[in-house]
């Protein structure tokens, strides 16, 4: 019984540890960020569901910001439907190689 739960308390920490050291590649982005240009690479564009809202750019935005607003629409955290149905379809890799794509840019040279 002991040694059950102390090899479950070894793989917890061996996930959180994977999970840690999950690096970006904003070249691996090229082919996941095609979802996001529609929305975020129009400059001024505003959604209209589930109510009006004024899209941000987030070409230059820092990669550590993006993460954690993508995991929390994963989680929940934060409501809006699309970006919850998109971020839910993103593994980590995924959504540190999108953060990492958009860091490296700036707003002017963003794509669109």
């Amino acid at each position: 019984m002991k040694t059950s739960l102390a090899l479950l308390v070894l793989a917890a920490f061996a996930g959180t540890a994977a999970a840690a050291d999950v690096v970006g590649n904003p070249k691996a982005a090229a082919s996941k960020v095609e979802m996001c240009i529609g929305c975020h690479g129009i400059p001024g564009y505003k959604a209209s569901f589930p109510e009006v809202y004024r899209v941000p750019m987030i070409g230059g935005q820092s990669a550590k910001y993006i993460e954690s607003a993508l995991h929390a629409y994963k989680k929940g955290d934060r409501k809006h439907p699309s970006m919850r149905g998109i971020a839910a379809s993103l593994s980590d890799q995924d959504i540190a190689d999108v953060a990492a794509y958009y860091a490296q840019q700036t707003p002017a040279n963003a794509k669109r």
